[in-house]
């Protein structure tokens, strides 16, 4: 039996990881700060990545580490230096000290631009922590993750409901994965040689990425709307990005550091898998109208 010991495994990413985990048979050491529902094949391991103890206990007798938790907002670099680096290098000595060999890394396209932001910067540095390592790492970097159950890209649908959806500055480009597919790669990789000592960045296989104002038109259709792509200068969203602090607070999505590397225009994948180790499955098109129709479902939109 296949023992994969994951962390992050309550978020967005991690979630459908587990179902997809579950689904091919294999048994869940998962990492959780809070008591979760009893799910058979998992063991629900309760701590934290600044819990030397608890995550010694996570991968005892793993077979592979997956490490998909992350901080990706934080008030300042400290709340993502401890979150990404500090967070990684505890799991990373873990993983060494309970004998784990293979051991895959979710990071961020974010980290191929480390001085962009505190963000990519905390990201990159976890990166070179693993690759530093003896371990058999694989790196894999997703672009924008979109599908049911996440947060980080209601806003657009939010805002294509009002016919308009306000873009970084005209000229940028971004690759987007459906969530369904990067399950996919990260639950074949812990169990396979391939892509050993790799950094991947896969995505939707949409040629070059998404020119902004397509992606927002597809985001439209999937809402079955027409809308408006508004490309704005970067000051522009500077201003919004300090109202959206201003009455959200804590729970603000744009924050200062995410306008730095939002504007940067090229954040499209540039390191693909191999096409006979993976290949994007899920029709982008399509798989928004299913994002959107959760979000329905859910009362969000």
């Amino acid at each position: 039996m296949t023992v994969i010991a994951l962390t992050g495994g309550t978020g967005f990413v991690g979630s459908h990881v587990i179902d997809r985990m579950l689904a091919t048979g294999y048994q869940l050491r998962a990492l959780a700060r809070r008591p979760q529902p009893e799910r058979e094949g998992v063991t629900w391991i309760a701590g934290a990545l600044d819990d030397t103890a608890t995550l010694a206990t996570l991968v005892a007798g793993a077979d592979a580490v997956l490490h998909v938790a992350g901080v990706i907002n934080a008030p300042d670099r400290a709340g993502f230096a401890a979150g990404n680096i500090e967070g990684t290098r505890n799991v990373i000595a873990a993983a060494q000290v309970a004998g784990v060999r293979r051991f895959i890394q979710v990071s961020s396209l974010a980290a191929r631009e480390p001085g962009l932001s505190d963000y990519g910067w905390s990201k990159a540095e976890a990166d070179k922590l693993l690759m530093a390592s003896d371990l058999d790492w694989t790196i894999v970097r997703p672009p924008a993750i979109f599908g049911p159950r996440d947060q980080e890209m209601l806003e657009l649908f939010r805002f294509a409901k009002w016919h308009a959806v306000p873009l970084p500055p005209a000229g940028g480009r971004a690759s987007v994965i459906a969530v369904e597919d990067l399950a996919r790669l990260l639950v074949m990789l812990p169990v396979s040689n391939a892509l050993t000592r790799t950094i991947v960045e896969p995505d939707d296989g949409h040629p070059d990425g998404w020119d902004h104002r397509d992606l927002a038109r597809a985001i439209g259709a999937a809402m079955g709307k027409r809308v408006l792509p508004l490309p704005l200068p970067r000051v522009v969203l500077r201003v919004m990005s300090s109202l959206d602090r201003l009455f959200r607070g804590k729970k603000a999505k744009l924050t200062a550091d995410r306008v730095r590397y939002f504007c940067h225009r090229d954040w499209a994948s540039h390191a693909r898998p191999p096409s006979d180790i993976w290949a994007p499955q899920a029709d982008t098109p399509a798989a928004l109208a299913a994002t959107a129709a959760w979000y329905r479902a859910q009362g969000l939109l």
